[in-house]
């Protein structure tokens, strides 16, 4: 049952990031051809995130 209390949170931050799945660039193609990165799931200073690639990737750029 507790394990629950963990899970609900986690995917309440996953479906908040579907919300956000309109931010340019769209896939990985676009996020190459803007000048960015594809990381899993958050960026590493000097990156900031500048897109999604897919559900769990996000562009990054300087």
């Amino acid at each position: 049952m507790n394990l629950l209390y963990v899970l609900f949170p986690f995917f309440i931050l996953l479906v908040q990031g579907a919300a956000d799945a309109s931010l340019d660039p769209g896939n990985e193609d676009q996020c190459k051809q803007e000048g960015g990165v594809c990381s899993f799931l958050t960026c590493y200073h000097p990156y900031y995130i500048f897109g999604r690639c897919s559900t769990f990737m996000v562009c990054c750029k300087k």
